[in-house]
């Protein structure tokens, strides 16, 4: 690999606020230096020489090229291009990577990230101007006295060359730091924001959850101040940064992964829909289920029983999936029962042919233990989750249709304030007991015992058709369904949690998805408001659009084509595969190579492309025609029949005397394979040679010759692969040839060339 230019260049420049517009978008090591920075290091930069040879329209004649050599002088940047920041008040150092050239001129913007690194304080910052002076020392222009602009923070910025780093030990500031995935969150943190780490700096990693990790940088290799993380595989260790925090950190993940905490909350775990899982859920919080396996040719059916209070438990449902990866809540959940529980029963049923069970790997289940702000009680409530297979059969449905279609009596009247069929003898009496007793709702007709507490706290929503018997029922309902709730991730607000969690698991900018590019788990991004045209055709997130954009080299053509559309490129040549011919293989039965030979790159011809073609017309190879070849004119074929016949002659008489040799018209084949010799002499084998020499030239004519050894095993293995019957003998014989008889490679050929039989 070549060495990166050596590139000399410093400056001095005044800090920009923390305020100014061009600064606030800046994260990680990036920072902004004024153009004129870019045209000084451009300048500073070593010259290449460039070959004018190169260049087709080149001429070494043309008295207006550039020098008389035939080469042009070219200055080059480093890629990347780091600095070294200095700040000269305290001594702080910190390497940084440039974002843009678009800073005013005499400053440079910093992230947030160097300014601490710096020990910048950003008070110092603020209380200046854009041009690093202080708005005391703004210019009175009606007055005499100009005061100079002097910049109250200096820093020194020096273009430098750091070495790829290869490996870095973080240390934790504090216990606890337990993620998912450690690889995936470090990864997408560096690759967006970092050009450089700083040896004994502070690393800030943003959780997926919204919790921030803190690091010190403790030790780098290659040895020295700082690395570069830009194409480079960096080897990470994550260690604590004394015993006790050590001691810390896996006490609190051992308390967090006991099945039973304290209080009787559960923890969770897997679900199966063999039996029932009991637990208990505090006010507030949640207990999250996997279920790992399940038909998916039927619907599903979660159900939550058990449950004392009607108001007290929600239920919610994601299936997880690349488009789904974070554990259902109230605000983010793709299924969700908020209403009152039914004979303390929830169940929600996802149909097969949802649209959100497409590429599901599980269905991650949550039990919410619903919490008002009047809730003075913390005790577990206990529940009871199941997860069943098939059409849901509702008892309550059954028993509603069996009253409705129940046959009523002639003597029978039906009660005008309760509702109920009771005799008609009997109707005065039941009329005055109904009437002094109960009272209907006018709204939904439920009856009620006048003076309960249940017809005093029965309410109806005025905005939809909710209902309940509850004030606690009501405080939720207008909580959940007649409130304010914003997106924490972007600026949509709505007044349904259940329409925030809609939001939140579609359209928002910080739902979280599995790349299909790069494999880690990051926000989607995108407008939700506005989304691209592009994003919308595409199918892809506006951060798989961005990351897709990146490069790759086909492995089967070696064309640069970019990531996002590597998956049309590859239909391209599985069309291609569909329409090739079968190549044209060797009619000896014992060969393993084709007639026109195989490429590299799945050409088929190749060899008789290059002027190495078989040379005959009887359907042989150049391997199993070179011993029958001579040179005479012989238009009809006829010696070259009898040396055919001498061949096979002498293959039946005497044999080949090779000890691998299986080929059934050869003495030395048939004792090896231990059958019976098909004649010693010429006149008992002339009769059986006869037929084949008849079948020699025409379409289906085979020969039997004996081969080497290797040529023999390809032939047997490609025998194999085409007993599969995934593909045809011809292609297997060709990946045969072009593999070497490696059956693995053959297989990977097959795929990639060959079409299905």
């Amino acid at each position: 690999m070549n060495e990166q230019p050596a590139l000399r260049w410093s400056g001095s420049f005044g800090v920009l606020p923390t305020t100014a517009t061009s600064v606030k978008n800046l994260s990680g090591d990036k920072i902004i230096l004024p153009q004129s920075a870019l045209e000084q290091l451009l300048n500073a930069a070593p010259s290449q020489p460039t070959t004018a040879s190169s260049f087709t329209a080149w001429d070494p004649h043309n008295p207006y090229r550039s020098n008389g050599f035939g080469f042009e002088q070219r200055q080059q940047l480093p890629q990347p291009l780091t600095f070294r920041l200095v700040n000269s008040q305290n001594g702080n150092v910190v390497f940084a990577g440039i974002r843009e050239f678009s800073a005013e001129e005499g400053t440079v913007g910093l992230s947030s990230f160097l300014i601490e690194a710096l020990g910048i304080e950003p008070q110092q910052l603020n209380a200046t101007n854009g041009n690093g002076t202080s708005d005391a020392d703004a210019i009175d222009l009606t007055g005499d006295h100009v005061p100079s602009t002097t910049a109250s923070i200096k820093l020194t910025v020096d273009a430098t060359n750091i070495p790829k780093g290869t490996y870095v030990r973080l240390r934790p500031l504090e216990a606890g730091y337990n993620p998912d995935d450690w690889k995936s969150l470090l990864e997408r943190h560096l690759r967006e924001h970092y050009t450089c780490l700083t040896k004994n700096s502070i690393l800030s990693v943003n959780g997926v959850k919204g919790e921030t990790f803190k690091f010190l940088v403790d030790r780098l290799s290659p040895e020295g101040d700082g690395i570069c993380v830009v194409d480079t595989d960096l080897e990470v260790d994550i260690e604590a940064l004394n015993e006790e925090q050590a001691r810390e950190t896996m006490r609190q993940i051992m308390t967090k992964a006991q099945t039973e905490v304290v209080g009787g909350v559960s923890k969770g775990g897997d679900l199966d829909i063999w039996k029932d899982v009991s637990g208990n859920v505090s006010p507030g919080g949640y207990i999250d289920y996997i279920l790992p396996s399940w038909d998916r040719s039927q619907p599903l059916t979660i159900t939550l029983s058990g449950i004392e209070q009607e108001d007290g438990v929600d239920l919610f449902v994601t299936p997880k999936s690349s488009r789904q990866r974070v554990l259902p809540r109230d605000s983010a959940h793709v299924f969700g029962d908020f209403s009152p529980a039914e004979n303390g029963v929830k169940s929600i049923t996802i149909s097969p042919t949802n649209v959100e069970m497409e590429g599901a790997e599980a269905i991650l289940v949550s039990v919410h233990g619903f919490s008002s702000e009047n809730q003075r009680t913390s005790q577990p409530i206990p529940f009871t989750v199941r997860a069943k297979v098939g059409s849901p059969t509702s008892k309550a449905g059954q028993d509603r249709m069996e009253v409705d279609g129940e046959e009523h009596s002639s003597d029978e009247e039906q009660c005008s304030n309760c509702k109920q069929w009771v005799p008609k003898r009997t109707m005065v009496l039941h009329e005055n007991f109904c009437r002094r007793n109960n009272i209907p709702c006018p709204y939904c007709s439920a009856v009620f015992k006048k003076d309960s507490n249940e017809w005093h706290s029965h309410w109806h929503c005025e905005h939809d058709s909710a209902k309940g018997n509850s004030a606690a029922s009501k405080s939720k309902h207008d909580m959940i369904f007649h409130q304010h709730h914003p997106c924490q991730d972007c600026e949509f607000t709505t007044n349904s949690l259940a329409d925030l969690a809609r939001h939140r698991t579609s359209v928002c900018p910080g739902k979280l998805i599995l790349c299909r590019f790069c494999h880690l788990e990051v926000p989607q991004e995108g407008d939700p408001f506005n989304p691209s045209p592009e994003v919308v055709l595409s199918g892809l997130t506006a951060h798989e659009l961005a990351d897709g954009a990146r490069t790759t080299e086909c492995h089967l053509c070696d064309k640069i084509v970019r990531l996002r559309d590597m998956e049309t490129h590859m239909k391209h040549h599985e069309l291609d595969k569909v329409s090739r011919a079968k190549p044209e293989i060797c009619r000896n039965v014992n060969c393993g190579r084709t007639l026109h030979g195989v490429g590299p790159r799945g050409q088929i011809g190749a060899g008789t492309s290059q002027g190495q073609g078989p040379g005959n017309d009887i359907g042989l190879c150049s391997l199993c025609f070179g011993p029958l070849y001579v040179s005479m004119h012989d238009p009809e074929g006829k010696a070259l029949r009898r040396r055919i016949e001498r061949k096979y002659l002498g293959q039946m008489m005497t044999g080949c005397g090779k000890s691998h040799c299986a080929n059934e018209w050869c003495r030395t084949g048939r004792k090896n394979t231990s059958a019976e010799a098909k004649g010693s002499s010429a006149s008992a084998v002339l009769p059986l040679v006869k037929p084949l020499l008849a079948m020699v030239g025409t379409p289906d004519g085979h020969m039997y010759f004996c081969v080497d050894e290797t040529n023999q095993k390809r032939r047997k293995i490609a025998e194999m692969l085409a007993a599969e019957k995934l593909w045809d003998l011809e292609w297997c014989v060709a990946a045969a040839e072009a593999e070497k008889g490696n059956i693995d490679r053959m297989r990977d050929w097959l795929q990639a060339w060959a079409p299905r039989s």
